[in-house]
C-alpha cells in the first residue's frame, strides 16, 4: 500500500491497519490519529512530524522509523521495536512503551512524560533534555545513559538500573531514589530539593553546585563525594557518612548532622550556622573559616579538626571533644 491509498483510507473512515505493510513509506505530516497499526511494518517509514494521538502500534516493526517530532500522546507501543528509530523531539505524554525496544533510538528531547516505560531497556542512550516528569521507569535499565539536563521530577525509578549514568543538570526535585546504588554518579548542577536519598549509596559522586534543599540523606553514604558549592540548607543528613568528603563552600544552614561522620572531611568556608551536629565525628575535619554561628555540637568529637578562622560565636559545645582532646565543659 502507498502512501495515498493510506491517506484515502483513513479519510474514509477506517481505522483498522494491523499487520499492513508500509515499509518505506513516506507520511510525514500525515494525521492517523487513533489508527490501528498493531503488528504492522513500518521499518524506514517517514512518520515525521505525523499526528499519532491515540494509535496503536503494539508489537509493530518501526525499525529505522523517522517518527521526529511526531506526536504519540497516549499511544501504544507495547512491544514494538523501535531499534534505531529517530525520535528526535518527539511528544509521547502517557504513552505505553513497555517491552519497546530502543537499542540505538534516537532520543534526544523527547517529551515522556508520564509515560509508563516500566521495565524498559534504555542501556547507554543519548537522553539529553528528555522530559521524564512522573513517568513510570521502575525496573527499567537506564545504566550507562546520558540524561545530562533531563527533567525527572515526580518519576519514578525504584528498582532501576543506574550504574554509570549521567545526571549533571536534571531536574530531580522529590525523586525517590532512597536504598539505591548509584556510586560514583555525576549529578553535577541538579537539582535535588526534596529528594529522598535514605540510605543511598553516594559513595564517591560528583553531586558539586547540586540544590539540595530539604533533602532526606538520613544514612546515606556519601564517602568521598564531591559537595563543593552544594545547597544542603534544611536537610536532613543523621547519620551520613561524609567522611572524605568535599564540602567546600557548602550550604549546610539548618541542616541535620546528628550522629553524622566527618571524619577527614573538608568543610572550609562552609556554612553551617544554626546546624546540628551532635554527636558527629569530626576526626581530622578542615573546618577553615567555616560558619559555625549558632550550630549544636553537644557531644560531637573534634580531634585533630582543623579550626583556624572559624565563627564559633552562639555555638553549643558542652560535651564536645576538642582539637586538643579536651572536653568543653
Amino acid at each position: 500500500m502507498d502512501a495515498n491509498e493510506l491517506i484515502e483510507r483513513y479519510a474514509l473512515g477506517e481505522r483498522n491497519f494491523s499487520e499492513i505493510n508500509l515499509i518505506g513509506v513516506n507520511l510525514e505530516k500525515a494525521n492517523l490519529t487513533n489508527a490501528n497499526f498493531s503488528g504492522a511494518y513500518l521499518g524506514a517509514t517517514n512518520l515525521s512530524r505525523a499526528q499519532l494521538t491515540g494509535v496503536n502500534f503494539a508489537g509493530a516493526f518501526l525499525h529505522r522509523a523517522n517518527l521526529s517530532f511526531a506526536k504519540l500522546n497516549e499511544a501504544v507501543l507495547t512491544n514494538a521495536d523501535l531499534t534505531k528509530a529517530n525520535l528526535q523531539g518527539a511528544t509521547l505524554i502517557k504513552s505505553i512503551l513497555k517491552g519497546t525496544k530502543l537499542s540505538g533510538a534516537r532520543l534526544t528531547a523527547v517529551n515522556f512524560r508520564l509515560a509508563n516505560l516500566e521495565g524498559i531497556n534504555l542501556c547507554g542512550a543519548d537522553l539529553r533534555g528528555v522530559n521524564l516528569r512522573s513517568a513510570n521507569l521502575s525496573n527499567a535499565n537506564l545504566n550507562w545513559a546520558n540524561l545530562t539536563g533531563a527533567r525527572l521530577s515526580g518519576a519514578l525509578l525504584q528498582g532501576a538500573s543506574l550504574n554509570g549514568i549521567k545526571l549533571c543538570q536534571a531536574l530531580l526535585n522529590g525523586v525517590d531514589l532512597s536504598g539505591m546504588e548509584l556510586e560514583g554518579v555525576n549529578f553535577s548542577e541538579s537539582k535535588l530539593s526534596g529528594a529522598n536519598l535514605t540510605a543511598t549509596n553516594l559513595s564517591a559522586t560528583n553531586l558539586s553546585n547540586c540544590q539540595l534543599r530539604v533533602s532526606l540523606l538520613a544514612r546515606a553514604n556519601l564517602h568521598a563525594a564531591n559537595l563543593t558549592g552544594s545547597v544542603l540548607s534544611k536537610a536532613d543528613l543523621c547519620e551520613a557518612n561524609l567522611s572524605k568528603a568535599d564540602l567546600t563552600t557548602a550550604s549546610l544552614n539548618e541542616a541535620d548532622l546528628t550522629g553524622a561522620k566527618l571524619n577527614m572531611a573538608n568543610l572550609s568556608e562552609a556554612d553551617l550556622s544554626n546546624s546540628s551536629l551532635r554527636k558527629a565525628y569530626l576526626w581530622g575535619a578542615n573546618l577553615k573559616v567555616a560558619e559555625l554561628r549558632g550550630a549544636d555540637l553537644r557531644g560531637a568529637s573534634l580531634r585533630g579538626a582543623y579550626l583556624h578562622g572559624a565563627d564559633w560565636r552562639e555555638a553549643i559545645l558542652t560535651g564536645a571533644t576538642m582539637p586538643d582532646g579536651s572536653l568543653h565543659e
